[in-house]
Order: structure tokens, then C-alpha cells, then sequence
């Protein structure tokens, strides 16, 4: 079985809503040998904040040194977030090696599991494999009857904010959503409370008296915020100051639970330093819940999809953009109350972007466009998420902001193809202003800018230096050909060859010359001389855009980007005009900064060069 089959297997049996009940969990877990027997836990129910719960805790039960197992749903981009032991994704032939042993087991029953029996199964036995310390395990839906409730008491039970949802299946008041919740609530455990709607916190109260619990219920009145800016966020907790990497005043409020939580498992015997809980809490991430992904334009994503999502929003846009209207692109689903929380949300609109979620529930865009414009809101449709990507970006322009909202699955698509959205989009505008240029000016400045270099000491202490030939509106660089032929230092070529692969030649005289892929100049192979990288000492780069932290973007290709990781000693620069700087470029892995940076007007020496 391959990572691919072992989703496509999992996936194949749909959510188990029609179906409620622990029989068949428990019926396969112990046909796998009980793994979940020989763990420990944290359970999280609740209906809002239980995964930026779940994220804390195992940030800082981490930091404390424990080897924590974590399990959560949904899945943002990849499949695999759902299972992490200490911080890491299941790797994808794990998945398939559990899930194969899964499947034998679930093909043995005569009422064969969901999916997401399937997945908390497989969890289990990978938790157990790991041998984790503690496990924090987030409840799929409700609580009594949910699939991750067949494990014995829990060290702790926590239940976040709680609100109306899938009232079909868990009730139709906060009483009784409360009450299904509170069924993790276990004698001999201990629970924490989120301080939210008093019925909710009343319930839970007379459950775990029921039960003989201790309970906490996180006291806001101990959260005094101090500070927030779209870097984190500064509060005091019973007089104590910590900082949270999150955004949302709401994160305050599920802080003080985890803290809560925290002290629940010092109670049970667990050791959870106070600076560890300090690193958890500094440095938690949490795609896709209030996440900067972009700071030029300024772009936040927001998995939400019920009105207290949008209302926690607004909030945060209140304290972190006063003043300030943002772009939205978002999509709800045609059973949520999504005119109360557009209604949330146009305060804060410069204009709407629509989308389609993916979903058979969906409320078309073109609908929720329409809505929108019938309520004074300037919106429109877009085809998918490219296309809206490209009209919210626009609409922002370099200095406005977008916020993306709406379902896990839909901002979870948006996150996965927004970088490239960004990168393509702040690519086109370097192109765009370097070719605006008219023919005199780029000569007068590509002579200014080779000047430069011709003065800088990287060049003159270089006796192998890698140029190219200038196309389109490229700065030209034949000034530095002619005076680094009159010191005789040796001139190389880049020869695109297999993408992204890029070799560098010295041509043997002046008919060694063709043209290469994308309509470059470059040396015939057959008529000019190989050197390897570690020969360079100074690698004269073009682009697209540039910043001046050194990252830049090419055409998209990457010949670039993979030769300059082969460098050995050698330095790289770039070239290009000032017209082509962006405030930042959004970095990529195989990214390699340049630590020198040549325009007409100056010359930038990044931090890379300590200097």
C-alpha cells in the first residue's frame, strides 16, 4: 500500500454521522491489540478553539520534554497533519504501513468502520509504535459518542468554547451540546473548562460533580492583555506575563485554558517546567487560524465558518488594522448563518472576492456575491481559487490587505496556493516595471549599475566570474565583459540544460555562441569549455524582483536557485534595477539569499555578509 492508497482507503468510507457510536472503534482497536491502552492523554472537546488548544499544549508539553503524540482534524493541506508525534507529520510510508494493518482488521468486520475510525485507529497504533508520553487527542465531533472517546480516564479533559453546531446529531440548545461534550469527562480524570456561555459552564459544573472530577474553569478575569501586533501577543495571566505567537484576543481566552490544563497535569504528577510552558506558548503555530502569510501585501488567513469565528475576526481586525479595510476572499456554506456573519465582516470590507467551497453544501459565489451587493458591498465572483487569488491580490495592491476566510478545507486551499499566487503576481510587476523603461534608460543605467560592480572588492579580488547575456529588458552587463577581459579574469556563461538543471561554460572565441532555451544567449557546448561550480567566484545573477534581504525571482524556471546551491566558495549577486525592488519576496526552502545586490543606485550588502 502506498501513501496514496492508504487516503484513498480512508477516505472511501465517508464521516460516520449517521452512524454514531463506539462499538465499532473499539471492536477494531481491539482486533489491532488495544494500542490506546498503553498511552496517556489530554482530551479536547469543545466547539470552537480546540485546535489552537490542542496546539499549545503540545507546543509546550514538548518543550517540557515529553514525546508528545497529537491528533487533530481537519487536515489543512496534507493529510498527514492529522497524526504528529513531537511536532512532525506521520511520514507518508508510516501512514501506509498503519493503515495497511488497519484495513486487515476493518475488512474482518461485519460492520466495517468510517473514516474517521479508520484514521483514529491508525493514530492509535502509530502513538503506541512511537511510544509516546502523552498523547493530546482532539474529539472529531460532539464527545460522548465520538470515536475518539474508547480510551480509558484521560489525564486531563478539557472542554473549549462551546456553541451551537450539528445540532442534528448533538442537540439543539448549549445544555445538550454541553452535556454530549462533557462525556469525555471520566472519574479519576481531571477537567478544565473554557469560561464561556454560563449554561455551557453549568452543565459541565454538575457533570463532573456527577463524576467525582476536580474542575477548573479558566477565570478571565486573571487574562489582562498587554500588547498585540500581527508578531504575537503580550498578556499577563494571574500576574504572570507570557507571550503567545497567536493572533485573536480569543487566543487569550483559550491561553488561559491550556495554563488551566497545565496545572491539572502538574496535579496528576506531570513535570511542565515554567519556562517550558513559556517556549510552548512563545512559539506555537497554528496554520491557517489568524496566520500572517504575507506581509507586502498584507495577507491573513482565517479558517472560520460559523458566526463566533467571524465575530472573533472582526475583533481582531478592530485592534490589529484600525481604520483599515481589507480585502476578503472567502466562501461559505449554504447551511451556516453566513448573513449574520457577513454582516460581521462588512465593517471591515474594502470589497469581496466570492468563492465556491468545495463542498455539496456550498453556497455558490456567484449567490453569496449577489447577497452581498443587495446589502451595499462592492463583491464579485471568481471562477476558483487562481482566479480569486489574482482579483483579491489586485484589488489589494502592494500596500492594502487581504484577509482569506472561511472552512478549514477552503482557506487550506487558498494557503496552499497563495505563495505561488504571490510570487507569479510580484514576479509580473518586476517584469513589468523593468520593461517600462525605455531603451535609453535601461542603457544609461545597466552602464551605471556595471560600474558598480566594477568597484566592488568581490569583483575585483574574482578571477572566475559567471555573467550572462542580456534578452528583453534585462540590465545589460557589456561593460563589465569588456573590462573583465582586459584584466584577464575568465568569463563563464550559464547553459540551461534539463529544467531546473544549469551548467556554467567559457566559450572558446566569439562563434561559440547559439541561442539556448527561452530565447537566451549562451555557449554552444560543443564549442566552449565546462567549469564547475567551485571555480566561480562570483556569480552575476538577473531577475525578475528583488528585496533587500537578497531573495529574488527569476522567470520561474529555477536553473538559478539550483545552481547557486552548488556553489563552493564562490559569492552571488544580483543585478537589476531599482524599479525591480519588491518590500519583500515570499521565501521559499530552496531559496538561496544573495549577500550582494547591484542597482544603478546602490550597491546592498545583505545580512548573509555579517555586514
Amino acid at each position: 500500500m502506498t501513501p496514496r492508497e492508504a487516503i484513498d482507503y480512508i477516505e472511501h468510507y465517508g464521516w460516520s454521522t449517521t452512524r454514531l457510536g463506539l462499538e465499532r472503534t473499539r471492536e477494531l482497536l481491539q482486533r489491532l491489540g488495544d494500542p490506546h491502552k498503553s498511552l496517556k492523554f489530554v482530551h479536547v472537546a469543545g466547539s470552537n478553539g480546540k485546535g489552537s488548544t490542542c496546539a499549545m499544549l503540545d507546543a509546550i508539553l514538548r518543550s517540557a520534554g515529553h514525546r508528545t503524540g497529537l491528533y487533530i482534524s481537519p487536515y489543512i493541506q496534507n493529510f498527514c497533519e492529522r497524526i504528529q508525534v513531537d511536532g512532525e507529520n506521520i511520514p507518508g510510508e508510516d501512514l501506509a504501513r498503519v493503515t495497511e494493518r488497519v484495513r486487515a482488521a476493518a475488512e474482518a468486520m461485519e460492520d466495517h468502520p468510517s473514516q474517521f475510525e479508520l484514521v483514529t485507529a491508525a493514530a492509535m497504533l502509530y502513538f503506541a509504535e512511537r511510544r509516546c508520553d502523552i498523547v493530546v487527542l482532539e474529539v472529531g465531533m460532539g464527545g460522548a459518542l465520538d470515536s475518539t472517546n474508547v480510551i480509558d480516564c484521560p489525564e486531563v479533559a478539557v472542554i473549549t468554547n462551546i456553541g451551537l453546531e450539528h445540532t442534528e446529531y448533538l442537540g439543539d440548545t448549549i445544555e445538550k451540546i454541553a452535556a454530549t461534550k462533557a462525556g469525555v469527562i471520566k472519574p479519576g480524570c481531571r477537567a478544565v473548562c473554557y469560561d464561556g456561555a454560563p449554561e455551557a459552564v453549568d452543565t459541565v459544573r454538575r457533570v463532573c460533580a456527577e463524576r467525582g472530577v476536580p474542575l477548573r474553569v479558566a477565570d478571565y478575569a486573571k487574562v489582562e492583555p498587554i500588547e498585540q501586533s500581527l508578531d504575537g501577543q503580550r498578556f499577563l495571566w494571574d500576574g504572570a506575563e507570557y507571550r503567545l505567537a497567536l493572533l485573536g484576543r480569543h487566543q487569550l481566552y483559550n491561553a488561559a485554558t491550556v495554563l488551566e490544563t497545565v496545572a491539572a497535569l502538574r496535579e496528576r504528577g506531570w513535570s511542565v517546567p515554567e519556562q517550558a510552558v513559556r517556549t510552548g506558548l512563545a512559539t506555537v503555530k497554528w496554520p491557517a487560524r489568524l496566520e500572517v502569510v504575507s506581509r507586502s501585501p498584507l495577507c491573513l488567513i482565517d479558517g472560520g465558518h460559523n458566526p463566533q469565528c467571524a465575530e472573533a475576526l472582526a475583533a481582531s481586525l478592530r485592534e490589529l488594522l484600525p481604520e483599515r479595510k481589507v480585502v476578503f476572499l472567502l466562501g461559505v456554506l449554504r447551511d451556516k448563518d453566513y448573513a449574520q456573519m457577513m454582516k460581521l465582516l462588512m465593517p471591515h470590507a474594502q470589497e469581496f472576492v466570492c468563492l465556491t467551497p468545495l463542498s455539496d453544501r456550498a453556497l455558490p459565489a456567484e449567490e453569496l456575491a449577489a447577497y452581498l451587493k443587495e446589502q451595499g458591498a462592492a463583491a464579485h465572483a471568481a471562477a476558483d481559487i487562481d482566479e480569486g487569488l489574482r482579483d483579491a491580490l489586485d484589488a489589494a495592491g502592494e500596500h492594502g490587505a487581504v484577509v482569506a476566510f472561511g472552512s478549514l478545507y477552503l482557506v487550506g486551499a487558498i494557503r496552499g496556493q497563495f505563495r505561488g499566487a504571490l510570487r507569479s503576481r510580484l514576479r509580473a510587476r518586476g517584469v513589468a516595471a523593468r520593461d517600462a523603461l525605455s531603451p535609453e534608460e535601461r542603457a544609461e543605467k545597466s552602464e551605471r549599475l556595471a560600474a558598480r560592480i566594477l568597484a566592488s572588492p568581490e569583483y575585483q579580488r574574482s578571477e572566475t566570474v559567471m555573467v550572462y547575456r542580456a534578452v528583453r529588458g534585462e540590465v545589460r552587463l557589456d561593460a563589465l565583459e569588456a573590462d573583465a577581459l582586459q584584466r584577464g579574469k575568465r568569463l563563464v556563461y550559464p547553459v540551461c540544460k534539463s529544467k531546473p538543471h544549469m551548467e556554467a561554460y567559457a566559450p572558446q572565441d566569439a562563434q561559440a555562441w547559439k541561442t539556448g532555451a527561452f530565447g537566451i544567449p549562451e555557449p554552444d557546448p560543443e564549442r566552449a569549455t565546462p567549469v564547475p561550480p567551485e571555480e566561480i567566484d562570483l556569480v552575476i545573477c538577473p531577475c525578475a524582483a528583488f528585496d533587500e534581504s537578497g531573495h529574488r525571482l527569476g522567470m520561474g524556471a529555477g536553473y538559478y536557485d539550483a545552481f547557486l546551491a552548488r556553489l563552493g566558495g564562490g559569492s552571488a549577486a544580483i543585478a537589476a534595477f531599482e524599479a525591480q525592488r519588491a518590500v519583500r519576496l515570499p521565501a521559499e526552502p530552496w531559496d538561496v539569499p544573495a549577500p550582494l545586490i547591484f542597482t544603478e543606485e546602490r550597491t546592498i550588502r545583505t545580512e548573509k555578509t555579517g555586514s
